[in-house]
C-alpha cells in the first residue's frame, strides 16, 4: 500500500494481509461449524467479518487521500480517466479468473448469470445462494462502486471546500456520508428490505472513517499524541472487538439481526476498523514495536496477495471438500484449515506474480517514482541557544 511520500506503507499492508487471513479463518469456521458451537472462542470467529470494514477503510484512506491533498495543498486534482483505468485493471483480470474457473468448475448458470457476476452486478439480481466457491464475492460490487461513485463524491467534496478552512470543511462532508449508512440501516429495516446492506450506501461509513483519515494524515501529517497513545488504542479495539462478538451485536446464523443490533454492529465495526488503522496510517513511525510486528517482510508480502488470498480461499475451501466428499459442520477445522491455507498461500502468490502484477504494470501503478530531492537542513533561528 502507498504511503504518504508515494512508496509502499508494510505496516498497512501488514494490515491487509491479516484481515484477508481473518476471511479465511472466518469461512474455515463456517464451513466446519466451529462458529456456531458454544464459547466466547466461537463467537470471536464468527466476528472476523472486522475485515471486511477494515478493508473498506483503507480503500478510503488510500483512494481519497491524493484528492485530499489536492484540495488541502492546491496540488492537482487526480484525473479521472486514468483513475478509474487503473482501478478496474486492479481488481478485474484476477477476479474474472477465479470467478470464470468456479462457475465453469461448479455452477450451472446460464449467460446472463454468467454476465451477472463477470460485471460484478451479482448484488443487485434477485438470485439465491451463491454459487459454490464464490460465496466471499459480494464485497466486490460495493468496492467496485465506491471506486466509480469517488471521482463524484470527491469533485462534491472539494467544491464544498473551497471556502474556509479547506481541510475542516472536507471533514465536514465526508460526515454526511455516515448518516446515509444510518438512514440506510433504518430504511432496511422499516420496509424490509435486507438487501440494501449488499449496496454501497449501507457500507458508505467505513469508506468515509477512511477518507477522513486520508485528510487527517494530509492536514497534520503525523500525530505525536496518537503515536504515545497507539498501545491504548490498539488494547482498546480487542476490547470493543470483544463487544462486537455478543449477541449486542446481532445473531451468529444467519437470522437477520434486529435495527438495535445493526446500528449497534455498524458503530462497533467502525470503531474497531478506526482504532485498528489509525495508529499506523496517522503515526507513522517505522522502528516503533507495531510498525517492526506488521511491517516485517512476511506480513508484508502476505499484504501485497491478500487481494488474491481474499479470491482464492474460498474456491480452495470448495474444492477441499468437492475432492475428500467431507461432510461440512462436523468440526474437522484443523484438517481443513491446514490444507486450504497451504492451497491458498500457494495459488494466491501464483496469482499475484502471473496476473496481478502484470495488470498493474499495464496501468502504470508499479512505474517507479523518482525520490524527491533532498531538503536543505534547516537554519537555526538567529539568536538560538549554543
Amino acid at each position: 500500500m502507498r504511503g504518504l511520500g508515494g512508496g509502499r506503507d508494510a505496516a498497512l499492508d501488514g494490515i491487509r494481509g491479516l484481515a484477508a487471513l481473518g476471511v479465511w479463518l472466518l469461512h474455515v469456521g463456517g464451513n466446519t461449524g466451529v462458529i456456531y458451537r458454544d464459547g466466547m472462542f466461537a463467537w470471536m470467529t464468527t466476528r472476523l467479518g472486522i475485515a471486511v470494514p477494515i478493508f473498506f477503510l483503507l480503500s478510503g484512506l488510500l483512494l481519497f487521500r491524493p484528492w485530499a491533498r489536492a484540495f488541502t495543498e492546491g496540488t492537482r486534482v487526480p484525473g479521472t480517466p486514468r483513475y478509474l483505468w487503473r482501478r478496474l485493471l486492479r481488481v478485474f483480470p484476477a477476479y474474472w479468473l477465479v470467478t470464470a474457473l468456479a462457475l465453469w468448475a461448479w455452477s450451472s448458470l446460464d449467460g446472463f448469470g454468467w454476465a451477472t457476476w463477470l460485471l460484478m452486478l451479482q448484488n443487485y439480481t434477485a438470485q439465491g445462494q451463491a454459487p459454490d466457491g464464490l460465496y466471499q464475492m459480494w464485497t466486490m460490487p460495493i468496492e467496485l462502486a465506491f471506486y466509480l461513485a469517488l471521482p463524484l463524491i470527491a469533485w462534491c467534496l472539494g467544491v464544498w471546500a473551497r471556502r474556509g478552512n479547506r481541510a475542516v470543511r472536507l471533514l465536514g462532508g465526508i460526515a454526511v456520508l455516515p448518516v446515509i449508512s444510518i438512514a440506510t440501516v433504518v430504511a432496511a429495516h422499516v420496509w424490509d428490505q435486507p438487501q440494501m446492506a449488499l449496496w454501497l450506501p449501507h457500507h458508505l461509513i467505513y469508506f468515509a472513517a477512511g477518507m477522513a483519515m486520508a485528510v487527517l494524515s494530509v492536514w497534520i501529517k503525523e500525530s505525536r499524541a496518537l503515536d504515545s497513545l497507539a498501545p491504548q488504542l490498539l488494547v482498546l479495539a480487542v476490547l470493543l472487538y470483544a463487544m462486537l462478538s455478543t449477541e449486542l451485536a446481532g445473531p451468529r446464523t444467519l437470522t437477520l439481526p434486529s435495527l438495535s443490533q445493526s446500528l449497534w454492529r455498524m458503530m462497533l465495526e467502525t470503531a474497531v476498523a478506526v482504532l485498528i488503522v489509525a495508529p499506523f496510517a496517522l503515526a507513522p513511525r517505522a522502528d516503533s514495536l507495531r510498525h517492526r510486528v506488521l511491517g516485517n517482510p512476511v506480513s508484508a508480502y502476505l499484504g501485497r496477495i491478500s487481494y488474491s488470498v481474499f479470491l482464492w480461499h474460498a474456491p480452495v475451501i470448495t474444492l477441499y471438500y468437492k475432492v475428500t466428499d467431507a461432510e461440512p459442520f462436523n468440526g474437522n477445522f484443523w484438517p481443513v484449515a491446514t490444507f486450504t491455507l497451504i492451497g491458498t498461500l500457494l495459488i494466491s502468490a501464483g496469482s499475484y506474480h502471473l496476473v496481478e502484477e502484470n495488470a498493474l504494470r499495464l496501468s502504470g501503478l508499479r512505474r517507479r517514482v523518482p525520490a524527491p530531492p533532498p531538503e536543505p537542513p534547516a537554519r537555526e533561528p538567529s539568536g538560538a541557544a549554543r
